[in-house]
């Protein structure tokens, strides 16, 4: 189940890379920039520029999902069907809208096809790029494995974005076939880390520390978040642990970005940081020094103020 291929990336790897989102994920993370990948069915969105207010969707489905409140368009996504077998891959209200104000997010694609369509962007890549599989959560889906092997066999390089919150043996499979980790350390404190994205990080941590006996090569990610992510005391603590554990190629510190807000008003939802500004170029710098005296491969990234 195929969220988005974003071509011409140069944020999730080395060199420039397609970036495949998969969609699903067991985590929920509050900050999530991708919220249309949590779930691993297909998703509706709604674009209130695009809605000329015609109705044309409510009429067209039959399952009366569809209702408008206050000039906007609202989907009972528990009961809708869209994009699914049980209604034939239903998407009447996707064909039926006049001016392209609903789109379905989510398509099952056959892996030889989709490598297929791969493996026509390796004439961009270059000696470092290739091609990433990220999400949600991409391994949660078993024939990413068969992507995956299949790309290496035609000579690509693969990065695996994850944040490693599952048992190992689901990602011991897919190894082989991968170049790169891109592993995300979000919270050191457990308790906290399950306030803020619904689970504990046991497994996380534990998956790191085989990840670096293995002599996988990794990138650790750790999103810069007001109030969750960004204290001194979590980046110190994140550092000493992965000195520890086995220290990566880098640790990216992101800078927290508000892009994704659309996102969650297309989905109906709210989004516990949809009022926050940017990372603070200041705050940023100091957080990268306390991870650099810790493990120097520390850098920061994104927009800032």
């Amino acid at each position: 189940m195929i969220l988005d291929i974003q071509r011409m990336s140069t944020e999730d790897g080395p060199g420039l890379r397609t970036t495949v989102f998969f969609k699903g994920c067991n985590l929920s993370c509050a900050w999530c920039h991708n919220p249309e990948s949590i779930s691993p069915r297909p998703d509706l969105f709604w674009f209130a520029q695009k809605c000329i207010g015609c109705g044309t969707c409510e009429g067209s489905c039959s399952r009366g999902v569809i209702t408008r409140e206050q000039g906007r368009v609202r989907f009972n996504r528990a009961q809708c069907a869209a994009g699914t077998p049980a209604a034939g891959d239903c998407r009447r209200c996707v064909e039926a809208c006049p001016n392209g104000a609903i789109e379905l997010k989510g398509e099952a694609r056959e892996v030889e096809s989709l490598c297929g369509e791969l493996l026509k962007d390796r004439a961009y890549f270059g000696p470092e790029g290739g091609v990433t599989l990220s999400g949600g959560e991409a391994v949660l889906q078993s024939a990413v494995t068969v992507l995956a092997r299949l790309l290496k066999e035609a000579g690509l390089s693969v990065a695996l974005d994850t944040a490693g919150a599952y048992d190992f043996r689901v990602l011991e499979g897919i190894l082989p076939f991968v170049d790169l980790v891109l592993y995300d350390l979000k919270i050191f404190e457990s308790a906290l880390h399950r306030s803020f994205t619904g689970a504990d990080n046991r497994l996380i941590l534990e998956n790191y520390r085989k990840l670096m006996e293995r002599g996988s090569r990794v990138w650790v990610r750790t999103p810069i978040i007001e109030g969750a992510t960004d204290s001194e005391e979590n980046i110190a603590a994140i550092g000493r642990f992965i000195r520890e554990a086995g220290p990566p190629e880098k640790w990216e510190l992101c800078a927290f970005n508000n892009l994704c807000r659309d996102k969650y008003e297309r989905l109906d939802l709210d989004w516990a940081y949809k009022t926050a500004g940017l990372t603070r170029k200041e705050h940023i710098k100091a957080l990268t020094q306390t991870a650099r005296a810790l493990v120097p491969s520390a850098v920061w990234s994104g927009s800032t103020v």
